[in-house]
Formats: structure tokens, C-alpha cells, sequence
């Protein structure tokens, strides 16, 4: 767990990371393909989302009135927008590979584009209150990520499974990224609405949400996926199976980190490690590579 002190000295800026995914095979986690699928559904969900929430957080810098929030908020847009890309070239490469995503990130990009996107015309108040609800969103999504993140920063069952060190590399990059920016979406909605109701109203709607679009996700890949038998199907019994060896997070405690997120003491700076997130990017070859 992170100090305070650690916490607020913190200065996020964006790592220019470079991934080359000529090598990388379909299954990366090797004899997994279920485990792989499960995180695959990463790249399907992240590109187009992280472009929303840097399209969203510049929107919002207007109304930011705290100059420190402002900075971070700044940090944050030029990390995901980062983490945007590296993604999509995953998803350039599963084509390659004769997977094609475009099907599933098209309904994706219909989701952030036109669902959750900017309404222009909307009267002054109407547009705020839209904006604020999708900061909400994004922080209650934040809060998955940066689970995510500080899960795979410790699934040292990874490593012993001999998963592909350059996707490894890329996961716990963005998981330490995502840990060391968790409280920016969280910080900003307080700024901006510092009533509780908005904040677990959002994440209500947005937890479950989310939860069926991995779903959907995995169920996309694995029918997709040339190297499978036709007719494949994931299981939640595969899930759990793979969890149990740490392939996977365990879905309890998934459901008891979306718990928190519910109580009135709730802060992001509790969740994760800032000195573990901040040691891997001082140690990950892609972020080494980008500061060189």
C-alpha cells in the first residue's frame, strides 16, 4: 500500500513506448488460450476507450480550477494516450495473425463515439452535467484498471508460465502507469461533483456494463481464433481453473476491489502500490528503451 506522502509528490508524465510484435504468437500465454482471450479482451476494449477519456478529460480542463489537478489531469491524457496506442498495435498484429478484431472494436468505437460521446448543442447546463456523468464513468472504470494493474504487477504465475516477455512487458507497463494515475478520474469527479450519489450511481451502471462487454469479448476471440477447433467455447470453469494457477484474477477478489469503490472512506490512493508501479517503470525494457 502507498504512503500519502509518495502519493501526492507524484508527477505523472507519458513514457513514448515501442512494442515490436513480430514474434508474438496467438497464444501467448503458451497452451493458454482461454487466460490469453481473457486478456486479450484488453486490446479490443482499451484503444477507443482511452481515446474517450482523453477526449473527455480535455473537455473538462476548462473547469478545472485547482492548477495542481490541472497538471495531473494533463499527465493523465498524455499516459492513456499512449497506452491507446501500444494497444492497437496489438490488434494490427492479430489481424496479421489471421484473427480479425475490427467486428467487435467497431461496436466498441459505436459505444465511446456515439453512446458515451460529446453531444454538441446541448444547452450549458445540460452539456456540464453530461460531462461530469462521464468523468464519473471513467473513474469508476479506473478503478478496474488499476485492480487490473496492480493484479498483474504480482501474477508472478505469468512468468512461470513462460508468457511472451514483450506482451508481459506491455501489461505490467500500463498496469504500473495505471496504479501510478489511479486517483486523477476519482480526484477530477470530486473537483467537479463532491456528492457520493453521482459516484456509486456511475459505477452501478458502469461495473456491469463492463462486465458484459469482457464477456462478449472473450466469446468473440475464441470464435475467432484460426488456431481453435470450430465450434470452441470459454467456460467459466476454464476462467476459474485458470485462476487458481494465477493465469487469471480470482474473481472474488475482483468482486470484493468493486465493493470498496462503494464505501464513503473510499479513496484510490489506497488501492495498489505507488512504489511497486513506480520501481517496474524504472526496470520495464520498453519504458527503459523510451528514456534512452
Amino acid at each position: 500500500m502507498s504512503t500519502a506522502e509518495e502519493h501526492d509528490n507524484l508527477v505523472l508524465h507519458a513514457r513514448d513506448v515501442q512494442f515490436d510484435w513480430n514474434r508474438l504468437p496467438l497464444h501467448w500465454i503458451p497452451g493458454e488460450p482461454m487466460a490469453t482471450h481473457v486478456i486479450n479482451v484488453l486490446h479490443l476494449l482499451l484503444p477507443e476507450g482511452e481515446r474517450w477519456f482523453v477526449r473527455t478529460f480535455q473537455e473538462a480542463l476548462p473547469l478545472i480550477t485547482d492548477d495542481e489537478l490541472r497538471e495531473r489531469v494533463l499527465g493523465f491524457t498524455g499516459q492513456e494516450a499512449v497506452h491507446a496506442e501500444a494497444h492497437q498495435g496489438v490488434l494490427d498484429h492479430m489481424l496479421v495473425k489471421g484473427l480479425d478484431p475490427r467486428p467487435y472494436v467497431r461496436q466498441v468505437e459505436y459505444i465511446f463515439g456515439r453512446v458515451l460521446g460529446e453531444r454538441p448543442g446541448l444547452p450549458p447546463q445540460r452539456a456540464r452535467e453530461h460531462l461530469v456523468e462521464r468523468v464519473a464513468i471513467i473513474a469508476g472504470i479506473e478503478h478496474f484498471t488499476a485492480f487490473l494493474g496492480d493484479w498483474v504487477l504480482n501474477a508472478g504465475a505469468l512468468d512461470r508460465a513462460g508468457t511472451d516477455p514483450t506482451m508481459l512487458d506491455l501489461l505490467r507497463w500500463h498496469g504500473a502507469e495505471e496504479v501510478e494515475h489511479r486517483s486523477v478520474a476519482y480526484d477530477l469527479l470530486r473537483h467537479l461533483d463532491p456528492g457520493y450519489l453521482r459516484r456509486v450511481r456511475t459505477m452501478a451502471i458502469a461495473g456491469p456494463v463492463l462486465f458484459h462487454l469482457w464477456v462478449r469479448g472473450v466469446r468473440f476471440l475464441v470464435a475467432a481464433d484460426p488456431e481453435l477447433a470450430p465450434g470452441t467455447r470459454p467456460t467459466w470453469r476454464g476462467y476459474t481453473a485458470a485462476s487458481r494457477r494465477g493465469l487469471l484474477p480470482r474473481p472474488g477478489k475482483a468482486a470484493r476491489s468493486a465493493v470498496r469503490y462503494f464505501s464513503r472512506r473510499y479513496h484510490p490512493s489506497q488501492e495498489g502500490s505507488t512504489r511497486q508501479a513506480v520501481a517496474y517503470l524504472g526496470s520495464s525494457p520498453a519504458a527503459r528503451a523510451a528514456a534512452h
